[in-house]
Protein backbone atom coordinates (compact mmCIF):
# COMPACT_ATOMS: atom_id res chain seq x y z
CA UNK A 1 0.00 0.00 0.00
CA UNK A 2 1.45 3.65 -0.98
CA UNK A 3 1.05 6.54 1.48
CA UNK A 4 -1.37 8.15 -0.99
CA UNK A 5 -4.12 4.85 -0.38
CA UNK A 6 -3.29 4.91 3.06
CA UNK A 7 -3.74 8.68 3.38
CA UNK A 8 -7.20 7.80 1.78
CA UNK A 9 -7.99 4.48 4.39
CA UNK A 10 -7.58 6.65 6.95
CA UNK A 11 -10.67 9.09 5.81
CA UNK A 12 -12.67 5.92 6.06
CA UNK A 13 -14.31 6.10 9.07
CA UNK A 14 -14.74 2.31 10.82
CA UNK A 15 -17.64 2.12 13.32
CA UNK A 16 -17.68 -1.60 15.15
CA UNK A 17 -20.43 -3.78 15.52
CA UNK A 18 -22.52 -2.40 12.73
CA UNK A 19 -24.94 -3.32 11.71
CA UNK A 20 -24.46 -6.51 13.76
CA UNK A 21 -21.47 -8.02 16.46
CA UNK A 22 -18.40 -8.70 14.94
CA UNK A 23 -19.30 -6.22 11.33
CA UNK A 24 -16.79 -3.29 11.10
CA UNK A 25 -18.86 -0.95 8.99
CA UNK A 26 -16.92 1.19 6.37
CA UNK A 27 -18.25 4.33 6.51
CA UNK A 28 -17.19 6.49 3.11
CA UNK A 29 -19.14 9.89 4.00
CA UNK A 30 -16.21 10.97 5.88
CA UNK A 31 -13.93 9.82 2.75
CA UNK A 32 -16.57 11.56 0.54
CA UNK A 33 -17.29 14.87 3.12
CA UNK A 34 -13.60 16.00 2.66
CA UNK A 35 -12.91 17.87 -0.79
CA UNK A 36 -9.58 16.01 -1.41
CA UNK A 37 -10.48 12.47 -0.67
CA UNK A 38 -13.39 12.72 -2.79
CA UNK A 39 -11.19 13.87 -5.47
CA UNK A 40 -8.32 11.84 -5.16
CA UNK A 41 -10.40 8.88 -5.32
CA UNK A 42 -12.63 9.72 -8.55
CA UNK A 43 -9.22 10.74 -10.57
CA UNK A 44 -7.99 7.32 -9.67
CA UNK A 45 -11.02 5.68 -10.59
CA UNK A 46 -10.99 8.01 -13.88
CA UNK A 47 -7.21 7.25 -14.35
CA UNK A 48 -8.18 3.58 -14.20
CA UNK A 49 -10.80 3.33 -16.59
CA UNK A 50 -9.17 6.01 -19.45
CA UNK A 51 -9.04 4.19 -22.74
CA UNK A 52 -11.84 1.55 -22.02
CA UNK A 53 -14.17 3.25 -24.66
CA UNK A 54 -16.56 4.03 -21.17
CA UNK A 55 -19.76 5.45 -22.94
CA UNK A 56 -22.24 5.64 -19.76
CA UNK A 57 -21.49 5.73 -15.77
CA UNK A 58 -24.21 3.66 -14.08
CA UNK A 59 -24.26 4.17 -10.32
CA UNK A 60 -26.08 1.91 -7.46
CA UNK A 61 -28.15 3.16 -4.97
CA UNK A 62 -27.30 5.41 -2.87
CA UNK A 63 -23.66 5.92 -2.28
CA UNK A 64 -22.91 4.89 -5.72
CA UNK A 65 -24.60 8.23 -6.94
CA UNK A 66 -22.15 10.21 -5.20
CA UNK A 67 -19.31 8.33 -6.61
CA UNK A 68 -20.85 7.78 -10.08
CA UNK A 69 -22.42 11.35 -10.48
CA UNK A 70 -18.81 12.45 -9.69
CA UNK A 71 -16.65 10.40 -12.16
CA UNK A 72 -19.44 10.97 -14.94
CA UNK A 73 -19.28 15.40 -14.76
CA UNK A 74 -15.62 14.38 -14.58
CA UNK A 75 -14.94 11.85 -17.49
CA UNK A 76 -17.68 13.99 -19.56
CA UNK A 77 -20.23 10.77 -19.59
CA UNK A 78 -24.12 10.48 -18.77
CA UNK A 79 -25.15 8.99 -15.43
CA UNK A 80 -27.67 6.11 -15.38
CA UNK A 81 -28.85 5.27 -11.98
CA UNK A 82 -29.46 1.83 -10.84
CA UNK A 83 -32.17 2.70 -7.85
CA UNK A 84 -33.80 0.36 -5.50
CA UNK A 85 -37.35 -1.06 -5.86
CA UNK A 86 -40.37 1.51 -6.82
CA UNK A 87 -38.10 4.72 -7.30
CA UNK A 88 -38.34 4.92 -10.92
CA UNK A 89 -41.05 6.53 -13.06
CA UNK A 90 -41.12 5.38 -16.62
CA UNK A 91 -40.77 1.57 -17.92
CA UNK A 92 -38.00 -0.46 -15.45
CA UNK A 93 -36.25 -4.13 -15.76
CA UNK A 94 -36.18 -5.18 -12.06
CA UNK A 95 -33.59 -7.59 -10.30
CA UNK A 96 -33.54 -9.37 -7.18
CA UNK A 97 -30.72 -10.40 -5.46
CA UNK A 98 -29.78 -12.04 -1.99
CA UNK A 99 -29.11 -10.28 1.22
CA UNK A 100 -27.99 -11.98 4.42
CA UNK A 101 -31.41 -12.44 5.39
CA UNK A 102 -33.64 -11.92 2.85
CA UNK A 103 -33.90 -10.61 -0.39
CA UNK A 104 -34.09 -7.30 -2.08
CA UNK A 105 -34.44 -5.40 -5.92
CA UNK A 106 -33.00 -3.25 -7.68
CA UNK A 107 -34.56 -1.32 -10.91
CA UNK A 108 -32.87 0.38 -14.30
CA UNK A 109 -35.51 2.28 -16.68
CA UNK A 110 -35.67 0.29 -19.69
CA UNK A 111 -34.62 3.47 -21.86
CA UNK A 112 -31.63 4.07 -19.71
CA UNK A 113 -29.04 2.92 -22.40
CA UNK A 114 -29.28 4.19 -26.21
CA UNK A 115 -30.48 2.47 -28.50
CA UNK A 116 -27.59 0.23 -30.37
CA UNK A 117 -25.82 -0.14 -26.86
CA UNK A 118 -23.43 1.07 -24.76
CA UNK A 119 -20.02 0.49 -22.73
CA UNK A 120 -21.23 1.24 -18.91
CA UNK A 121 -18.50 1.69 -15.87
CA UNK A 122 -20.85 0.14 -13.16
CA UNK A 123 -19.98 2.27 -9.92
CA UNK A 124 -20.36 1.77 -5.99
CA UNK A 125 -18.55 3.01 -2.94
CA UNK A 126 -18.21 -0.53 -1.31
CA UNK A 127 -17.45 -4.09 -3.13
CA UNK A 128 -18.93 -6.79 -0.30
CA UNK A 129 -20.48 -10.19 -1.53
CA UNK A 130 -21.32 -8.72 -4.82
CA UNK A 131 -24.96 -9.32 -4.88
CA UNK A 132 -26.05 -5.77 -5.70
CA UNK A 133 -22.88 -5.37 -8.02
CA UNK A 134 -24.32 -8.41 -10.01
CA UNK A 135 -27.75 -7.68 -10.00
CA UNK A 136 -26.60 -4.01 -11.45
CA UNK A 137 -24.75 -5.75 -14.46
CA UNK A 138 -27.43 -7.48 -15.22
CA UNK A 139 -30.07 -5.17 -15.95
CA UNK A 140 -27.43 -3.17 -17.31
CA UNK A 141 -27.36 -5.79 -19.72
CA UNK A 142 -31.11 -6.20 -20.27
CA UNK A 143 -31.25 -2.84 -20.92
CA UNK A 144 -28.97 -3.24 -24.02
CA UNK A 145 -25.41 -2.21 -22.45
CA UNK A 146 -22.35 -4.48 -22.28
CA UNK A 147 -20.63 -3.85 -18.40
CA UNK A 148 -16.94 -4.96 -18.79
CA UNK A 149 -15.52 -2.94 -15.60
CA UNK A 150 -17.14 -1.97 -12.11
CA UNK A 151 -15.26 0.33 -9.84
CA UNK A 152 -15.38 0.87 -6.12
CA UNK A 153 -13.76 2.81 -3.61
CA UNK A 154 -13.62 -0.01 -1.22
CA UNK A 155 -13.31 -3.56 -1.56
CA UNK A 156 -14.07 -6.01 1.04
CA UNK A 157 -11.47 -9.33 -0.71
CA UNK A 158 -12.29 -11.57 2.08
CA UNK A 159 -16.09 -11.54 0.99
CA UNK A 160 -15.44 -12.40 -2.74
CA UNK A 161 -17.74 -9.90 -4.12
CA UNK A 162 -14.59 -8.77 -6.94
CA UNK A 163 -13.93 -12.41 -7.51
CA UNK A 164 -17.88 -13.15 -8.33
CA UNK A 165 -17.46 -10.05 -10.57
CA UNK A 166 -14.81 -11.61 -12.43
CA UNK A 167 -16.67 -15.14 -12.61
CA UNK A 168 -19.15 -13.37 -14.96
CA UNK A 169 -16.55 -11.33 -16.90
CA UNK A 170 -16.47 -8.41 -15.30
CA UNK A 171 -12.91 -6.99 -14.16
CA UNK A 172 -13.28 -4.58 -10.93
CA UNK A 173 -11.33 -2.05 -9.75
CA UNK A 174 -10.89 -0.63 -5.80
CA UNK A 175 -9.03 2.38 -4.56
CA UNK A 176 -8.58 0.84 -1.76
CA UNK A 177 -9.34 -2.35 0.41
CA UNK A 178 -9.73 -3.35 4.06
CA UNK A 179 -9.42 -6.63 5.43
CA UNK A 180 -11.98 -8.45 7.57
CA UNK A 181 -15.52 -7.34 7.33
Amino acid sequence: MNDATRDLREMVRAIPDYPKTGIIFRDVTTLFGNAEGLARTVDAIADHVAGHGIDLIAGIDARGFILGGALAVRMRKGFVPIRKRGKLPADVYREEYSLEYGTDEVEIHKDAVPAGGATVLLVDDLIATGGTAIAAARLIQRAGGTVPMAAFAIDLPELGGARKLAGIGIDSYAVMSFEGH
